[in-house]
């Protein structure tokens, strides 16, 4: 699981704005990109292009 305190300082890679865990914690969601990066093995994977859009 991700601590509270990376959770703090990371910020979505396209926009720099705020991100936060989803509901089942495999992801991590930037509301404005409208995209989530997924969490693996527990170390977000933070790329553009291996996010997934998101409705």
């Amino acid at each position: 699981m991700i601590s509270k305190e990376l959770l703090e300082i990371l910020a979505c890679p396209k926009c720099k704005g705020e991100i936060r865990l989803n509901d089942t914690k495999d992801g991590l969601i930037c509301d404005k990109c409208k995209l989530m990066y997924e969490i693996k093995d527990d170390i977000p994977v933070m790329l553009i292009d291996e996010a997934k859009r998101i409705e």
